[in-house]
């Protein structure tokens, strides 16, 4: 079977027996860092010595099918640098090639850096989204954050400690100074920190400069008492944006309780002067 090894996001002392165990008895170790890897095995004080082979975001689609076959007679351990392999890490293609193939897949569950920073952040944990990194460039950055814009459900994203600033700098753009946030960094280190506040004061914080590995948590919309015309300009403003015409309308939906149809029907419309009653009845007949 493939096994996804969740590995220490940061204290050693976080990997559970079942990891140390199956590291010890494993044949092969697929490894987004082989050196990565090499520094665990040895931290542990494990005697086994694997095999190791690389497998990171460059060559995953090409290793997948090797791999997958060397899975169906021994058990493959596959690690990334630090938390659990797919999530916003390689591993993800070589799952879905061993599910078409047949082959069992399971997991070691291990720390999170997501849902330890939604947890300690104060902000609502009974409905999140994972929204991975942030784009690097602004105005792909900023499209990205005024999609979310009416996101009902707290939101996860990781960033480099080189483009925090920059990023809460878009998210009081996008999502208002009064946006609750929570960056935590450092998870489960030594300097672990995490710094909670409005968008705006916590950008106020990371100006300065901030270090270490990041994980921002943003609280989601509050609901909006709106009519229907204004549901309607909100959608047309997202779409202005770059969202699809069918997406803005479920989010402005979601964040207003008005009907997504409705919402839809009413913005094409506006739009096009059609509906897409009649837009079907101005389909030529076969």
């Amino acid at each position: 079977m493939i096994i996804l090894a969740g590995t220490p996001i940061g204290n050693l002392k976080d990997a559970s027996v079942r990891l140390v165990e199956t590291l010890e008895a494993c044949e092969l170790i697929a490894a987004e860092d082989t050196r990565v890897a090499i520094k665990l095995l040895r931290a542990l004080n494990l005697e086994n010595r694997p095999r190791l082979v690389a497998l990171h975001d460059h060559n995953e689609r090409e290793k997948a099918a090797e791999l997958v076959e060397f899975a169906r007679t021994a058990d493959l351990v596959v690690m990334s640098d630090a938390g659990m392999p797919t999530v916003s890490d390689p591993g993800f293609h070589l799952v879905a090639a061993a599910v078409a193939a047949g082959v069992e897949v399971t997991a070691i569950p291990g720390p999170s850096a997501v849902l330890m920073a939604l947890a300690v952040s104060g902000l609502p944990t009974d409905r999140f989204t994972f929204e991975g990194f942030l784009p690097r460039k602004q105005g792909e950055r900023l499209q990205v954050l005024k999609g979310l814009s009416r996101e009902p459900r707290t939101m996860v994203f990781f960033e480099s400690p080189n483009r925090i600033a920059a990023s809460l700098a878009d998210i009081v753009s996008a999502l208002g100074a009064d946006r609750r946030v929570a960056v935590a960094r450092e998870l489960t280190k030594l300097y672990e920190q995490v710094k909670r506040g409005t968008a705006s004061e916590v950008l106020e914080w990371a100006e300065a400069g901030v270090k270490g590995e990041i994980v921002i948590v943003v609280a989601g919309a509050q609901p909006l008492e709106v009519d229907l015309p204004t549901g309607v300009a909100q959608v047309l403003e997202l779409v202005a944006d770059g969202t699809r015409l069918k997406d803005a309308s479920a989010a402005i939906a979601e964040a207003t309780g008005l009907s997504r149809r409705d919402l839809y029907e009413a913005a094409l419309e506006q739009r096009t002067g059609r509906t897409p009653a009649n837009e079907q009845a101005q389909l030529p007949l076969l």
